[in-house]
């Protein structure tokens, strides 16, 4: 691979990666799968629209046989291993050690720019894959204009947990990214995020190395100083948002209070799991995912346990909440200052208008679009990407 040169600069000593699970745990994940039983047809669940009470029992159906007999582990691990990926230890201020995984494409280009790219729940660095894919296709890697660094966070998929005798939040996540960054030799690097991942880029923003931010999710109460119109589409961007709070976040809250009881019942069987993520990835989307893009998803969770590890960041935000009752966008330490771009996105669980963000930081790139969701780097990733490279070329 021409994309996997480390910076000499580095300090930290990653080593390359290759995604492979024994054939004993993909047997076993086989042989569960099979065994495990459809619910029976109720009235809620032979309803066609999963916004009203969620995931339907054709859909459930349909996916668990072609999961069984249609979906390729292997050949998606392929598809993986097609991008470089590697495994550093870092070591944290208080001793801990993390094992952080990541996937890369390293420019030989002077002054390029890097950027972490930041996933959230229930994705992983899979959602950046089809970014990556179109910038090895777009640039070579001695003109390639950035260095794209997209981690496993801590409890994510292929990277180790968060410790067992101390809690851990969106600032721990962003001080280990900082180390990462900085690690890999880059004394400037760019953020960017969406749902958990834009959560990091507030107190990411506050290390000296992050020099600016991009966002593609900005969730926040309505603030008292917004100036501006909103716009007729932004209103309906702003009913879906309202829509979501009543009727689409109880998972949240799930998460939140009683984290170690659902992370027991998902990691009981492979169905379960892909009943409550799947779920996401069809109301959270303008247009659901492939399937097999989907199970990839919800494979790579099952394979790494990442579903009980992975949660625990909603106990800051939906269990004892935050000092303030709010998320960071809309907490005032963590206003940017630092330049900031955002993308809205119309399918967006809480798509903000920009007369709010702009309360939320020094916001000097925006770009709104017509379609695309939540998970805009697999919805939209030629969106995105473009975005992301419009936003970089302004402020680096």
């Amino acid at each position: 691979m021409s994309f996997d040169t480390i910076p000499k600069e580095a300090t930290l000593k990653p080593e390359e990666f290759t995604l492979k699970v024994p054939q004993q745990e993909v047997d076993h994940f086989y042989q569960l799968l099979k065994l495990s039983p459809l619910a029976p047809e109720t009235y809620e669940n032979t309803r066609t629209d999963p916004n009203q009470f969620g995931v339907n029992h054709e859909w459930m159906s349909e996916a668990k046989k072609h999961w069984e007999t249609g979906y390729d582990w292997r050949k998606r691990e392929e598809y993986i291993n097609s991008f470089p990926q590697y495994k550093v230890r870092i070591k944290d201020d208080d001793g801990y050690v993390f094992d952080i995984h990541f996937a890369a494409l390293f420019s030989q280009k002077q002054n390029a720019a890097p950027i972490a790219f930041l996933h959230g729940w229930p994705g992983s660095f899979l959602e950046f894959l089809s970014i990556m894919d179109i910038a090895r296709n777009q640039y070579s890697a001695q003109d390639l204009p950035y260095h794209i660094i997209v981690p496993s966070l801590p409890g994510y998929t292929l990277s180790s947990d968060p410790p067992l005798d101390k809690d851990f939040t969106v600032e721990d996540i962003a001080r280990i990214t900082d180390k990462l960054m900085t690690g890999l030799g880059f004394k400037h690097y760019i953020g960017q995020g969406g749902d958990v991942g834009s959560y990091t880029c507030r107190p990411l923003a506050l290390y000296p190395a992050c020099k600016a931010v991009h966002l593609n999710f900005n969730m926040m109460v309505k603030p008292l100083n917004a100036n501006g119109e909103v716009s007729a589409f932004e209103e309906k961007g702003l009913e879906r948002a309202h829509d979501f709070d009543e009727r689409a976040s109880a998972y949240a809250f799930e998460h939140g209070s009683r984290p170690a009881t659902i992370g027991f019942a998902l990691a009981a069987s492979p169905l379960a799991l892909f009943a409550w993520i799947s779920e996401k990835f069809i109301t959270w989307t303008d247009t659901t995912p492939p399937l097999d893009q989907i199970l990839d998803s919800v494979t790579l969770y099952w394979f790494t346990k990442s579903f009980p590890r992975c949660i625990y960041i909603y106990r800051q935000y939906h269990g004892a909440r935050t000092e303030n009752g709010v998320g960071p966008h809309s907490n005032p330490k963590y206003k940017f200052k630092k330049p900031f771009g955002y993308s809205y996105f119309p399918l967006e669980i809480a798509p903000m208008p920009l007369s709010w963000v702009k309360t939320s930081g020094n916001l000097v790139w925006h770009r709104e679009h017509k379609s695309g969701g939540h998970f805009a780097a697999m919805e939209k990733p030629e969106l995105l990407w473009q975005d992301v490279e419009d936003f970089v070329k302004q402020v680096w």
